[in-house]
């Protein structure tokens, strides 16, 4: 597994982490067993960044990551996200309820401190008040965090939150099916020394090439019930396409793909050869699903033709399918 560095936290961590929304069995059931042992696989396969938020299974992802770390003599990197819990989301945002659900987060872990604790896609105007920015450099000063980043939906969201000078870290929708942050926003964090932290890398799981039409979801699964943007923002379940459309459109560009090429490698080592992007948090709910993801790590960068072509098929093929805005 390489590793990178993680903006201005100075950490090396795997460019390949682990993404553990599913650990809350917001995709549909985990038994605990299976839950510690995709974390324990992930610490063998060399991945020692784990992200997960307060509201994934209302704190189970957490508890079960602070289980296993107790048990466990490894030293990871855990980044949590606070701000969509019902205390503060959409309109009871204070500096003391921050605070609150940041303490309540590390008991749930059985830490003191928190090691990286980002803004959860927080609501436009409170986000762009900027006072909540502030806050979690105070929160920092306080000892309540190790250091602070923003997970955030858009790219003016991104480039705003690039304006504060403690910013560790930003977590973004980045794939070969989103591209535009490569000349929007990462030359911001490449000047302010921001790490980038890519989540939906697979664009929901439709970029493995392995979904069909007719493709069955569980009922808790958000991409049962968030794939037209009811619950939550469009843009967060299948990249913001309609999933039908997102199935031909993988299944174009993997006829444009050589024999010895798939999808899911081609996309996550072209989220790779960014330089910009510090790790991938790609989610997983079996080892088998660890181990194949941590693989990317070891592929060879994709070679400059390969490279225009993804750019021209985002640009004609993908972009303007997008719901809810880039």
């Amino acid at each position: 597994m390489k590793t990178r560095i993680l903006g201005k936290t100075g950490w090396t961590i795997s460019e390949i982490g682990l993404g553990c929304w599913q650990l809350g069995n917001d995709f549909g059931p985990v038994e605990e067993r299976q839950a510690l042992a995709v974390l324990e696989a992930a610490m063998e396969q060399g991945i020692n960044f784990f992200d997960t938020a307060d509201v994934y299974g209302a704190g189970l992802s957490e508890e079960r990551i602070g289980r296993w770390l107790a048990s466990s003599s490894s030293k990871q990197k855990i980044a949590t996200k606070v701000g969509r819990d019902a205390a503060l989301y959409p309109d009871g945002y204070t500096k003391e309820k921050v605070k609150q659900s940041l303490q309540a987060s590390a008991k749930r872990f059985g830490v003191d401190v928190i090691n990286l604790a980002q803004l959860h896609c927080v609501p436009r105007d409170v986000l762009f008040a900027g006072d909540i920015l502030a806050w979690m450099e105070d929160l920092q000063k306080e000892g309540v965090i190790e250091h602070f980043g923003a997970s955030v939906e858009m790219l003016d969201e991104a480039k705003f939150c690039c304006q504060s000078d403690k910013l560790a870290s930003l977590q973004m929708l980045f794939n070969v099916f989103r591209q535009d942050a490569v000349e929007e926003v990462f030359p911001l964090v490449e000047q302010q020394n921001i790490g980038v932290i890519v989540r939906l890398p697979l664009a929901s799981g439709l970029l493995t090439g392995k979904m069909h039409h007719g493709y069955q979801f569980s009922e808790q699964d958000h991409r049962s019930y968030n794939k037209d943007g009811a619950a939550f923002h469009v843009g967060e379940t299948f990249n913001g396409i309609p999933f039908d459309t997102g199935v031909d459109l993988v299944s174009e560009l993997s006829a444009k793909l050589t024999a010895n090429q798939n999808v899911l490698d081609v996309a996550l080592r072209w989220i790779l050869d960014q330089p910009q992007v510090s790790t991938i948090i790609a989610g997983a709910s079996q080892s088998s699903q660890v181990i194949r993801n941590a693989q990317a790590s070891e592929l060879p960068a994709l070679d400059g033709e390969l490279h225009a072509m993804l750019k021209r098929f985002y640009q004609t093929k993908v972009r303007q399918h997008i719901r809810g805005g880039i």
